[in-house]
């Protein structure tokens, strides 16, 4: 199965995304697999054999969010160089989103950008972080604020991959499954609501949904200046989260699971969403035990970290809210009153 993005105002080249047991990948000049000591102990080998290429590096990182840092990065830049690798030369990101992440920005600042593949080993960077061509790393004053929009040249999905992935893992991938359903597809959500995610059949029509919708938006709007920001939903509030708890307590999907939660409240308080929806999307996150709770310490502080995401801008907060189930709404002029008593009412109910 082959999915195209096109893009409507041709600023990168389009490419196409292969569903499918992971064919032979040849390549002309000098290849450097990155990738991270789990995935290679159980995966490289399966891409070695399908690999050709006039050289081939393996470059392992630490897996973890917490070492998508500018430390790693330059380790990754500098074993490039220790190879000569040139511009001719590709990257291939095996593994996660953190491992996708990092090779693409890598990809984009070597020898002012290089191509790059991405070969997604988590249902997570499936679905999500391998589509669009976001990359980046992060610091101590957020997630991702340091990167590039630079778009793959090829995405590879094999979702045999996921057989060795952890249950948690796997849950977190399905987070954002669930977040593009409930901001662009109501008729998907009901069908998630009935589906079994645990099993394949159900899994591979998960999938294909999911990007074929990532898809369409990203070919639409590349850059993120309009209808893409709205892949955000759920991320304001867990971008927070992460940075607060050192990229150490929760996977991505989980923090996106409480953030979309976060959004749901706030949404319920504008008459977006109604109890009811609520609680459904809230049941279709916990089917999958993911969190939807987290203890807000300090409201004021936690406000005050939104302004540090790089989604905000001329002292706004964008707030990407469910306008009932399978449509969306972006709001950048919420009270500040209303968001830290939503953050409050957090603080107090799990207090409780």
């Amino acid at each position: 199965m082959k999915i195209d993005i096109n893009f409507s105002k041709k600023e990168s080249s389009n490419y196409s995304i292969f569903i499918d047991k992971l064919p032979k990948i040849k390549e002309k000049g000098k290849v450097a697999v990155i990738t991270n000591p789990k995935i290679s102990g159980l995966h490289l080998k399966n891409l070695l054999d399908k690999l050709e290429a006039k050289e081939i590096y393996i470059v392992t990182i630490p897996d973890g969010e917490e070492y998508k840092n500018l430390k790693t990065l330059n380790f990754i830049l500098d074993r490039l160089f220790d190879h000569k690798l040139d511009r001719k030369s590709t990257l291939i990101a095996f593994g996660g989103g953190v491992i996708g992440d990092m090779t693409g920005f890598a990809a984009a600042i070597f020898q002012r950008g290089i191509d790059f593949i991405q070969i997604p080993t988590t249902l997570l960077s499936q679905v999500d972080a391998s589509v669009g061509g976001k990359t980046g790393i992060n610091n101590d004053y957020g997630k991702n604020l340091i990167g590039a929009f630079h778009q793959p040249k090829a995405v590879y999905i094999d979702i045999s991959f996921l057989k060795t992935l952890p249950k948690r893992e796997f849950s977190a991938g399905i987070a954002e499954i669930i977040k593009m359903a409930v901001t662009f597809d109501k008729d998907f959500f009901k069908w998630l609501e009935r589906s079994d995610l645990y099993k394949e059949d159900d899994l591979k029509i998960a999938i294909k949904k999911s990007i074929e919708t990532k898809a369409k938006v990203v070919a639409e709007d590349e850059k993120e200046k309009g209808i893409r920001a709205v892949l955000n939903y759920g991320h304001t509030f867990a971008h927070v989260i992460e940075n607060i708890t050192g990229y150490k307590t929760y996977l991505h999907g989980e923090a996106v699971a409480i953030g979309m939660n976060m959004a749901n409240k706030l949404a319920l308080s504008l008459n977006l969403l109604d109890e009811e929806e609520a609680v459904r999307i809230e049941n279709l996150l916990k089917k999958y035990s993911l969190p939807t709770t987290f203890n807000v310490q300090n409201p004021e502080s936690f406000y005050e970290h939104f302004f540090l995401d790089k989604k905000s801008a001329d002292s706004k907060i964008k707030f990407i809210l469910p306008n009932h189930i399978g449509n969306f709404l972006i709001k950048d002029d919420i009270e500040k009153e209303r968001v830290i008593k939503i953050l409050h009412d957090f603080k107090e109910w799990i207090d409780v």
